[in-house]
């Protein structure tokens, strides 16, 4: 690993507590999660922890001050544990293997944090990532508290470091976009993996179904070095792919349905989001081909809307002036009873067929952080009142886009059966979702090692 790299990190975060004087932040990793009686699933660090130290074990705190300092709280080495649940670092050695200047056990954390929190103005940790974080602040405050006739002073101010932590992990350093372009070429090619055998399981005459599938994914992601897929991957055949969330199951892949995948893999750290829907036979039917180049289309109007000076909402409202038309012209939408395009996009009519967003910041997390206004103008905020619900919801000046930012497009259309829906687009769902890493002359696609025209997934099938 690269302990520069995460120090550079510490002391970036150090100089933003220095801003509000003598100051202390606590930032734990996740906690092990027991999944049945004698196992736990699978761990995984969490993001702000792993951001700042690249430390993968569990039971492990980090504690940055003011002044540059950084301790670590890990396990300590204990050969009899090691031999049921893997090696640990162990505070001994953490110092040179990750760069923070000293580190101890964790079953010291309880007295030495509060003598951290002496004399500090402010204690910071991330607001509400882990139950029970709260109440253990309070403790060791109150510990401190308890020394005040020893000249001690407790913290009056506790700061939420999420805020801080948030906007340096939203524009990408280099390190991190080369990680994230691997991670998206092995979600590209796991996604090509389970297109091919789906034509070839139908072509012999064999049972195919969403498990098979989900099976090529994992597959692909682990033979490739990914740790783990970035979350619960999608494989929706059918009618299942208007179910935005849908989960692969034991539904049979159907000769002339589409099947729609929205899977990626994490590595080192870092998730990859990729969708993509193609026919289970490797051949569009004419209504599947006409829904898919009106999403493709709108995805073209997206990604050119993305890049710097944009708005994070730009990318959007183009795919949504695509899609407005392309509903009317055809037929999923009546002009006589919606009116035009432009009337469509204001009454939302569209909502029908295209209910979410066209995008989401990816990084450390698949739906990363990093907050959707700018900063500099929170103030200026109206209000509006939503034509479908009736709520009024306030407008704040979204995000301007910057190189180094990472986030999806994700354009798509979902037709269930509905009055006055012509019957030949019933259940079918599209998606077409690719990663975009934003730079000087707009952006760049990363996931496009698996094909996105219709054609050429259909090549791609027949081989």
């Amino acid at each position: 690993m690269n302990a520069s790299l995460y120090a550079e990190r510490r002391a970036r975060v150090a100089a933003e507590l220095a801003k509000d004087g003598p100051s202390v932040a606590l930032i734990p990793t996740a906690l092990e999660r027991p999944r049945n009686r004698d196992s736990d699933f699978l761990f995984r660090h969490d993001s702000y922890f792993y951001y700042l130290t690249g430390f993968t074990e569990p039971h492990a705190w980090l504690a940055i001050t003011s002044d540059g300092k950084s301790t670590l709280f890990c396990q300590p080495r204990d050969i009899e544990r090691e031999i049921w649940d893997g090696y640990r670092l162990g505070p001994e050695a953490a110092p040179a293997a990750l760069g923070v200047d000293e580190a101890f056990s964790v079953a010291e954390l309880d007295s030495r944090v509060p003598r951290l929190l002496e004399n500090r103005a402010t204690v910071w940790y991330p607001f509400a990532t882990h139950k029970g974080l709260e109440s253990t602040v309070d403790g060791w405050l109150a510990a401190v508290r308890a020394r005040v006739r020893f000249g001690a002073l407790c913290p009056e101010r506790q700061r939420d470091l999420c805020g801080v932590l948030d906007e340096m992990r939203l524009v990408k350093d280099i390190h991190e976009q080369d990680v994230m372009r691997r991670a998206a070429q092995i979600s590209a090619a796991a996604h090509i993996r389970a297109m091919r055998l789906s034509a070839q399981r139908l072509r012999d005459g064999q049972d195919v179904r969403e498990y098979h599938l989900d099976a090529e994914l994992l597959h692909e992601f682990r033979r490739q070095g990914s740790q783990y897929p970035a979350y619960s991957s999608i494989v929706a055949a059918g009618a299942n792919a208007c179910v935005l969330h849908y989960r692969a199951d034991v539904a049979p892949v159907r000769d002339g349905e589409l099947v729609l995948i929205d899977a990626g893999c994490e590595l080192d750290g870092y998730a990859s989001d990729i969708t993509r829907t193609f026919p289970a036979n490797g051949t569009f039917t004419g209504p599947q081909r006409t829904l898919y180049e009106l999403v493709l289309a709108s995805q073209d109007a997206a990604v050119a809307a993305t890049k710097p000076g944009a708005r994070f909402t730009d990318p959007h409202e183009a795919t949504v002036k695509v899609l407005a038309q392309g509903m009317l012209d055809v037929g999923l939408l009546d002009a006589n009873k919606v009116g035009n395009a432009q009337d469509v996009i204001e009454k939302r009519a569209y909502f029908q067929f295209y209910m979410h967003r066209t995008g989401h910041w990816l990084g450390m997390d698949v739906h990363d952080c990093g907050s959707y206004v700018e900063p500099g103008e929170v103030g200026t905020a109206s209000e509006r009142k939503d034509p479908l619900s009736g709520e009024t919801i306030v407008n704040r000046p979204s995000r301007i886009l910057q190189p180094g930012m990472v986030l999806t497009i994700e354009p798509g259309l979902y037709v269930r059966p509905a009055e006055g829906v012509p019957e030949h687009f019933h259940n079918i769902g599209i998606r077409i979702e690719d990663d975009a890493i934003v730079n000087a002359g707009g952006c760049e696609l990363i996931s496009r090692g698996v094909p996105v025209k219709a054609g050429d997934i259909e090549e791609l099938m027949r081989g």
